[in-house]
């Protein structure tokens, strides 16, 4: 558990480099990302992140024509997807 905590902040950290050119503000907190970036922090395609919208697992907001997926949402996709792998391993 605390090792994928730790890849999911380096991938966040990655990601923000990427999005800011290089160069980190350390004030500036993100609360929404657009949807190649959040395919970037939860390592999913284009494919399988519209069907994770699509079927109500993760949520997202749209701004004009713009999708966003906000941070509180990839935090619950992220939980939601924990409880299904305890749920497997008890019934295992």
């Amino acid at each position: 558990m605390e090792e994928l905590n730790l890849r999911r902040r380096s991938l966040r950290q990655e990601s923000e480099e990427e999005i800011e050119g290089g160069s980190r503000s350390s004030t500036r907190t993100r609360e929404l990302y657009r949807v190649t970036e959040a395919m970037t922090l939860l390592s999913l395609s284009r494919s399988v992140l519209y069907e994770q919208l699509r079927c109500g697992r993760l949520r997202s907001v749209h701004v004009g024509r713009t999708r966003l997926i906000p941070v509180a949402a990839i935090a619950d996709y992220v939980a939601l997807l924990e409880r299904e792998a305890a749920d497997v391993s008890q019934v295992s």
